[in-house]
């Protein structure tokens, strides 16, 4: 691996680590916040430091290939993503929700092969699959054998996440990392803005501290600033590379979740997860060829 691809492999891994407070911060919030409030309100009120900043930098406007791009990351990451994982955070533990979303590299490489043209080795594709096994099989035991609605939930948002994380990354080769989710997060606010007004006037009842702290969180980190290093490190390192890094996202969730949150950990979830990050560590060693330029009109 280059040194440009080992910074991308850091950025990836700093965004994950940003990353990995969101499900246990959104379980925090939707015991008092409605799932659809949650998940479209937090890109509408990051769309303001969003716009400012486009605003300071002066940046110009997306082309009309990368406006339809943009399209795809907000239906990705500013919508479905949030939503429902917020909605499988009522009834999931954030640990388990973790450990189903290490499905998502998965998902991420197969975009990235789709979208731009990545071609990972069969090697690679071998220890992605190990790893999204060890994922399914863990939901099972702790489901009893059967999947449950929440288990849906997330694995819907996986993959609307997982189409969001890929073009965007793909995106950020033409326009940067931080442009990609500034531009989603502008191009959505018009659309989010009735919805949010609406579903925000439904609310009743008095919203606790520890719950606006936990909404500040996945607005500022999750749904803003966790993305410029997320994005970057997916451009420079390559998308379905990269991508497996947030396998590692199950392991930080699961730690944060016990030491912060309270939740307790069963062993198997443990074990599970170190499974998990071992097929990183041996995905980090395949090889995965560079990708065309394509665009998704092509």
């Amino acid at each position: 691996m280059t040194s440009r691809d080992n910074t991308g492999m850091a950025l990836g891994l700093l965004g994950v680590i940003i990353f990995s407070l969101t499900l246990p911060m959104t379980r925090i919030v939707v015991e008092e916040i409605h799932p659809l409030l949650n998940g479209l309100g937090r890109a509408l009120v990051a769309a303001i430091p969003a716009a400012a900043l486009l605003l300071l930098r002066r940046e110009q406007w997306p082309t009309l290939k990368q406006f339809k791009g943009l399209l795809f990351v907000i239906l990705g990451v500013i919508v479905g993503f949030p939503v429902l994982s917020a909605w499988a955070m009522q009834t999931l533990p954030s640990s388990h929700g973790a450990l189903v979303n290490g499905l998502q590299p998965l998902i991420v490489a197969m975009y990235a092969a789709w979208l731009s043209h990545e071609r990972p080795s069969k090697a690679f594709w071998a220890c992605a699959a190990l790893g999204s096994a060890l994922v399914l099989t863990y939901a099972l035991i702790q489901g009893a054998g059967s999947i449950s609605s929440g288990d849906l939930l997330m694995l819907a948002a996986i993959a609307l996440g997982g189409l969001g994380y890929a073009e965007g990354g793909r995106l950020a080769r033409e326009m940067g990392g931080w442009q990609v989710i500034c531009w989603a997060l502008v191009l959505a606010f018009p659309v989010l803005l009735g919805p949010v007004l609406y579903l925000a006037f439904q609310h009743q009842g008095p919203i606790s501290a520890p719950t606006l702290w936990a909404f500040g969180y996945v607005t500022l980190f999750s749904q803003f600033i966790g993305f410029f290093a997320w994005y970057a490190g997916l451009a420079m390192g390559g998308i379905a590379r990269v991508g497996q890094v947030q396998l590692l996202q199950i392991f930080f969730t699961i730690a944060f979740s016990a030491l912060w949150f309270g939740e307790h950990i069963e062993p198997i979830t443990w074990l599970f997860a170190a499974g998990v990050v071992g097929t990183v560590i041996l995905g980090r060693r395949t090889t995965v060829k560079p990708p065309q330029t394509i665009t998704l009109s092509d």
